[in-house]
Formats: C-alpha cells, structure tokens, sequence
C-alpha cells in the first residue's frame, strides 16, 4: 500500500466517504479529513428522502434518471440503511392537471415505475391524508439513513486501509511549483484525546493528489489554492414530528416550491424543505417563520400536522453549482446535477479535483466519477465495485428475521437493534451479561452505545450518529445521562462531564424554534429533570464542595443507612 499512490480526500459527508470508499478498494492510499463529525455538513441536515427521481422527472430528466439507477443500487448495497416506504406525488384541487400529466410522463420517460391511484386508494394507504386529495402517482421513494450510511462507507474504507480523520480541519491547500501536493490540517482533540501525540495540532499531510469533496464549503476549499469555484449555497429547513403520522413519503405534485415533501423516517416524520440563497454555508439567520410556514402548508395534505408535536427543526445547505457559462436569479432553477472540476484542465492547477452540486441519492455515483478520474490521473486500471459489494452491515440482510427473538430482547427493541445494525448485530448484540435499553425512545440497548463508543471515542454526538440514541421524542431527556455513565470506567469525570455537556447542547440547539404547546412542556420537564436529579442548573464548584452530611440519610437497613452504597461508588451508576 505504501507504494500507491496517496490521496487526500476533504469531507466526510457522503460523497466524501463514498469517495474514500471507492478509492480504498481500488488500492489507493487514501486518508480523509473532516471538520467536525462524519455527515457534519450538508449529509447530517437532510431530509432523508432517497429519491426515486419523480421529484425531478418534468424539470431534469438527466437528475431523474440517476437517481432511479442509484436508488436500485442502495436498496442492494445499503439495505440495513433503507426503509422501502414507497412514494405518492399527491394532486390537491388547486394543483394543475397538466403538471400531473407531465409528472407522469416525466416518471414513465426516465423509467421510474409510477402508476395513477385516486384519491380513495390514496387515503386507504394513507388514512390521515386530506379528504380533498383526488389523485395520487405512486413512486418507489424510500428512507434513507445518513448518518448509518455514512458511517458504513467510512467504516469500510478503514478497513481496507484508509485513515479517517475527523474534527480535523483544513486550513490551507499545500502548493509548490503551481500544484497541489497536500493539505494543512488543524486536528482539534476531543475531550481528553491526544492527535499526534499532543492535545491537538497542525500537521502537513502530503499527497499525490487532493479531492475537495465539501460540498456546500468547495469555494472556501478552493479559494485557499486561488480558484474560484461558483457555489450558490441554498438554505432548507426541516421540521420534525413526535411520530410517524404516515409511512409513505409524501410528495406535492406541483412545481417544485417550499414545504413539499414529507419523509416517514424511523419512529417520525420531517416535513421539508424551503429554498433559499444564503451568502455563508455556517452563518445565516434561523427565522422562526420558516419553521411556521412549513407545517401550515404541509396541513394541507396531512390536516392532523397542525395539532402535532414538533419535537425539533433544523437546517441544511444545498450545494447548488452554477457553471460560469450559464446565468440564474434562483436557487430553485439551478440543475441538481453534479460536476466534477479538473483544476488542472479548468485552471492550470495540478493535484487537485473538486466534485460539486448533486444529491446524496446519487453520492456513490458522483464518488465512482471521481474514483475514475482519479485512476485516469495516475494510469491505474481498477474497476468500480462499489455498486456490487455490500455496505458493512447489509452483507446478508436476510438475517434479520433470524435475530427477533434472540439475545434476550424483547421484540421492539430487538427489532430495531438489528434493522440498525443489519448483519453485524450478532457481533454486537451477543453479549455476556445483561444488556438494557439504554435510549426508550430509539430503542437503542447498551450493547449498541458501547459499541458506537469503541468506533468514536468519547465523542457522544459520533456515538448518537451511529445509533441514533438521544433524537427520539424526548431528545434525549431521559438517555443522555445514561449515555454518558457508558464513557465511565473509560474516561475520566472531566472528559466524560465535557462529552455530555457537548451532546445536550446539541440536542438543545434543534429545539429552541420548536418550543411551542406540548413540545415546551416536554423541554420544561427535560430541564427540570436534569436540574433536579442531576445538578444541571448550576456549577458544583462554585459552590465549594457537597456537604454530604446535610444530606438526610433516610431510612436504615441492614448494614448501614440507605445512601450508603451510592456515597462508595461516588453516584457514577448514572440512574
């Protein structure tokens, strides 16, 4: 391996994985770099649709195509990260029967299986759907995992001998004798973690060629080796629901405009999307009547939305591309095709390829393009097997009727362990000794956390990524506690204090423009829970040290007092 040629890929969404991936199985070294966790940009803040193409059948065939192709492939490859849930592009009086028409052509050109429904069938799918919706093109959508995804294609490539460097950031592009020959990247240490032996650190690392695969943060990437790449980052906002009102992806069959999609995902659904221009992919304004906006106009399909809880809203960035050669006034008409840019072809610079624009439906596709290229640059001749060899996880995914009844789980929570952990869940879930729910809401047990913590270190978000403990209905009022007490006896009280401080924030920062009716409730309790049994409020050093002996000591029993056995393990059982 040392002798192949060295990689460096920027990004650790998707596509950047994907990249890694591809390239780590045709024999390349390749290390990768990403800023903050995996899936920290665009990936992490989608709506988890995987596209069947009908969504772009009437505007970009070319879009639609690919995404039908990549969609047949991820259901292969990926299965423990996809939910079949199918599709509905719903037609409400309003909408136009020549747009219908034209979706429908659109599906049938592209060859996306789409047929007509009424709206009778359509409501005996789904039986919360307006009583006005009169007709219905069925589509195969689906549901797609991100985060698991992702964290597959990283997983995979480090095994194939791939370095993955995460909160690590890129602070210049190394360039000698007008090409690019590396990167300068700032490793940031989590909680009490050493890089390079030190708490943090630069380092230089070389490469025979760097691929810029960031998505939404290309121009920042590309400025720093003096080339313009012409982003349009476009914001979407996203709404989550306390349960699943439907499971199937509801599409709004108009024109593409905001709040038309609604995406049964895990035990919720997330309402989506709006469109908007911004200057800044990390700095723009999170406005209160966006999030407003897009449950009142998706009630029109779904009525029982208006009376739902929101348990969370976020927002995401669009990669949107531009070519220089062709001029828009709006996000919304810009193509969702991707591009790969050969700097030393487009702008006499060597050593470095961004790839731009896009979907994550189609990210194994954009990541064999660049695979290819790379391959073509350096005269190596391997074959893409990306779309034939399974994700890590979905090699037999037949398995998971075998797992329902074992490892002593009761059927929900067994079930969802192995739709998570697809064929690793024997590895993971036959334990010795009992193995509890760790997360009621995502009906993650404690095998799982350990499990994601051995992948990721201290670091809670990575383990909530790869789990999905914590964004459940109560955002982690009643496991991030729990989740931490499983870094104990590993970490040290600082480290373990800092990760959990850093996984509430994080749940916090979803929730401040969902506060509203019963979703305030639920953060009121979350708080006076954790300010009451866990000290949360306030800073114990400020205050000097406990006074045990203030404490009543309750009723006495055999061999002491009650608070005995919690004062000698120092209350770090974590209940």
């Amino acid at each position: 391996m040392g002798s192949s040629p060295h990689i460096v890929v920027v990004g650790g969404g998707s596509t950047g994985t994907g990249i890694t991936r591809d390239l780590a199985m045709r024999g390349f070294d390749v290390t990768l770099v990403e800023q903050g966790n995996l899936t920290h940009g665009t990936t992490g803040r989608m709506h988890g649709l995987l596209h069947s193409g009908g969504r772009y059948a009437v505007s970009d065939r070319a879009s639609a195509r690919e995404c039908i192709a990549e969609n047949r492939v991820l259901r292969e490859i990926a299965a423990h990260c996809v939910e079949m849930t199918g599709g509905l592009f719903v037609k409400r009086p309003e909408d136009g029967e020549a747009y219908f028409e034209g979706k429908l052509d659109g599906c049938r050109a592209c060859d996306i299986p789409a047929s007509v429904i009424s709206g009778e069938e359509a409501r005996a799918m789904e039986p919360h759907l307006a009583r006005d919706v009169e007709k219905a093109i069925t589509v195969p959508d689906g549901a797609v995992d991100p985060f698991r995804l992702v964290v597959a294609n990283a997983a995979d490539a480090r095994d194939r001998g791939a370095r993955i460097e995460t909160h690590s950031t890129v602070t210049d592009l190394l360039v000698e004798a007008g090409e690019v020959v590396g990167v300068e990247v700032e490793h940031e240490a989590g909680p009490g973690e050493r890089v390079h032996g030190v708490e943090g650190g630069r380092e230089e690392i070389r490469a025979d060629h760097v691929v810029n695969a960031t998505g939404a943060w290309a121009g920042r990437i590309g400025a720093m080796a003096g080339v313009d790449i012409e982003v349009r980052p476009s914001k979407g906002v996203m709404t989550v629901m306390n349960v699943r009102q439907v499971d199937t992806v509801l599409n709004r069959c108009r024109p593409k405009g905001d709040a038309d999609v609604i995406v049964p995902h895990e035990t919720t659904v997330i309402l989506g999307t709006t469109d908007e221009e911004v200057d800044d992919p990390e700095d723009y304004p999170e406005e209160q009547w966006e999030v407003d906006a897009v449950i009142d106009t998706l009630a029109s399909l779904v009525p029982m939305l208006r009376d739902a809880r929101t348990i969370r809203s976020f927002w995401g960035v669009r990669p949107l591309y531009e070519p220089p050669d062709v001029g828009s006034d709006a996000p919304t008409d810009i193509t969702r095709d991707f591009f790969l840019l050969d700097h030393a072809e487009r702008d006499g610079l060597p050593g470095l390829t961004s790839i731009v624009g896009g979907k994550f439906t189609t990210y194994r596709l954009m990541a064999e393009r660049v695979a290819d290229h790379v391959c073509g640059r350096f005269g190596v001749d391997a074959d893409c097997r990306t779309a034939d060899v399974p994700l890590p996880g979905s090699e037999d995914f037949s398995v998971l009727r075998d797992y329902m009844d074992e490892f002593g789980l009761r059927s929900p929570v067994g079930r969802r362990s192995v739709e998570r952990l697809g064929s690793r869940a024997d590895d993971v879930l036959d334990v010795d000794g009992p193995n509890p729910t760790v997360c009621e809401c995502e009906a993650v047990t404690r095998a799982e956390i350990r499990d994601a913590i051995e992948g990721s270190g201290s670091d809670l978000n990575a383990v909530r990524i790869r789990t999905r403990a914590s964004m459940g209905n109560c955002q982690g009022g009643f496991c991030c506690h729990r989740m931490a007490s499983e870094l104990h006896g590993t970490y040290d009280e600082p480290v373990v204090r800092e990760a959990w401080d850093e996984l509430l924030a994080e749940r916090w920062k979803g929730q401040r423009h969902a506060l509203w009716g019963r979703q305030l409730s639920q953060a009121m309790l979350n708080y006076a829970l954790h300010a009451t049994t866990q000290n949360r409020d306030r800073d114990p050093a400020d205050a000097g040290p406990v006074d045990y002996a203030a404490f009543d000591d309750g009723p006495t029993r055999a061999g002491g007092p009650a608070g005995a056995d919690v004062a000698a393990d120092g209350g770090q059982n974590g209940n």
